[in-house]
């Protein structure tokens, strides 16, 4: 059986104000293509198909495109929501595609959503677990203490399989869209409360392959059945050296090894960083072997601001995204240039930073406890 695993899509995402309609409608037509070529028997989208809840119309139009293009090619096409998405609306109209092989999963409602497959070595289930937290599994479950008692990201995860009731005879793979504990984050990507949704990899040992979606970068959580595809395209400057790629799977028979291979995706403009004196990255014989289009980083390491810098900067490189100084005088004023402004600290480390400055000492640990359940209870509630 052979399938392409794909996720973290954000179409209709915009990055340092730039659109990435256009990147996503080229790399979104290399995909199909590519399904054309390998003529796989599912892919499998394993959640953020938008980056918004409501998102634009043309961000809609382009994945009716892509959806309408994966159908005509014949494979069954599996979708799940993740944390970007509006459940409710990613799955309208799912009850009239299953007819066409399009098959959708929004929010988490406690039922079991598998499609199963066939090939020369019998069935293949595939199973669609959207994004889910501790208060989805409650809020499917009024009635089961068990449920009513879950805490923890891997306890939902762990509780919410189970509930499955795999048949661990046949060949199983599960589509899933959390952050299991392990995998390396980017800057793109929602930063937890905490820690809170890390899931660990044990609750998925059921499954002969676990397509996963979340995290930005592809990589094996453990070893090669339980993985990241990774996003097709370049979200932040912290994926700046990432090979984008979706991943081709074909599994053999019950037992057998499968093999896994990352089939790379090229952009229309790739993300890259220039560091260096304005004199050297405007001189013709630095910028002569580079493509200048891409979406561009400058770093001026020059001790005085130039005059006018980006203006001609952005006579060589249109596609500037962020301009910044690496320099004495940013250096002295801890005015770092490799932040893109989010705070990677987890809230409560933020907390007892604060904490620390205001009282001139660190938590105790009973402090810190307290802290941790206070957050928790904020996340379970309103997240």
């Amino acid at each position: 059986m052979k399938f392409i695993h794909l996720a973290d899509l954000h179409i209709g995402k915009r990055v340092n104000e730039f659109s990435m309609i256009d990147d996503q409608r080229y790399i979104l037509e290399q995909i199909t293509e590519k399904v054309k070529e390998d003529k796989p028997e599912a892919v499998l989208i394993a959640g953020d198909v938008y980056d918004k809840p409501l998102p634009p119309a043309e961000a809609v139009k382009l994945f009716d495109d892509f959806i309408s293009a994966l159908a005509d090619t014949g494979t069954d096409v599996m979708v799940i929501s993740g944390n970007h998405d509006s459940a409710e609306r990613l799955s309208f109209g799912s009850r009239i595609m299953d007819k066409r092989g399009i098959h959708f999963v929004g929010g988490y409602d406690g039922e079991t959503h598998k499609v199963t497959l066939k090939d020369e070595y019998g069935c293949v289930n595939f199973y669609m677990l959207p994004f889910i937290k501790p208060v989805h599994v409650r809020s499917a479950f009024p009635d089961d203490e068990e449920a009513q008692n879950l805490s923890t990201f891997t306890e939902a995860v762990d509780f919410a399989i189970k509930k499955m009731d795999v048949d661990t005879s046949e060949r199983n793979v599960l589509i899933a869209h959390q952050f299991v504990t392990g995998g390396e984050r980017s800057e793109s990507e929602e930063i937890s409360v905490g820690g809170l949704d890390n899931v660990d990899a044990e609750v998925f040992s059921t499954f002969d392959y676990t397509a996963l979606g979340h995290l930005h970068g592809p990589q094996n959580i453990g070893n090669e059945t339980i993985r990241y595809s990774g996003s097709p395209l370049k979200y932040s400057f912290s994926e700046v050296t990432q090979h984008k790629s979706i991943t081709e799977v074909k599994l053999g028979k019950k037992g057998g090894k499968s093999a896994v291979e990352s089939l790379v995706l090229e952009p229309i403009h790739d993300m890259k960083e220039l560091k260096g004196s304005f004199y050297k990255l405007t001189n013709n014989d630095y910028f002569k072997d580079i493509k200048t289009d891409d979406y561009i980083r400058i770093i001026l390491t020059d001790e005085e601001d130039v005059i006018g810098a980006l203006q001609s900067l952005r006579a060589i490189y249109p596609n500037i995204m962020r301009l910044d100084y690496d320099n004495e005088r940013t250096r002295s004023t801890m005015i770092l240039p490799d932040t893109e402004g989010n705070d990677l600290r987890t809230p409560l480390e933020i907390f007892e930073s604060f904490y620390e400055s205001q009282n001139g000492k660190a938590m105790d640990d009973e402090q810190t406890e307290i802290v941790s359940e206070l957050i928790g209870k904020v996340w379970g509630a309103d997240k």
